[in-house]
């Protein structure tokens, strides 16, 4: 059974930082790509940032491009997010996600991951 459990979400002022961490188990996941995505109030469900199995290749929206940092220590089954300079509309529940397909073509999309996480939530008031 696949199981994603995220942790590190909190309540952070404008300008600060937070680190999501996310544990996976039920299978290896040292050879496959992950995600973290976010989903506001009334809003869709968008992407964050990815990482391969490696963590050689990490896309990025560009809303958090140069703020925000995915890695993965694959000995711990663990993907993290460094989250600095936060803003409030970051403000969100912050999910992970693992795709068992290919990196053929950066999985930027939610439909690409076959297992989720509960989700963790990041609030940043201003």
């Amino acid at each position: 059974q696949v199981q994603l459990v995220e942790s590190g979400g909190g309540l952070v002022q404008a300008g600060g930082s937070l680190r999501l961490s996310c544990v996976a188990s039920g299978r290896t996941f040292s050879n496959h790509a992950m995600g973290w995505f976010r989903q506001a109030p009334g809003k869709e469900r968008e992407f964050v940032a990815a990482i391969n199995w490696s963590g050689g290749n990490t896309p990025y929206a560009d809303s958090v491009k140069g703020r925000f940092t995915i890695s993965r220590d694959n000995a711990k089954n663990t993907v993290y997010l460094q989250m600095n300079s936060l803003k409030p509309e970051d403000t969100a529940v912050y999910y992970c996600a693992v795709t068992f397909t290919t990196w053929l073509v950066p999985p930027l999309q939610p439909t690409r991951y076959g297992y989720w996480g509960q989700g963790t939530q990041v609030t940043v008031s201003s």
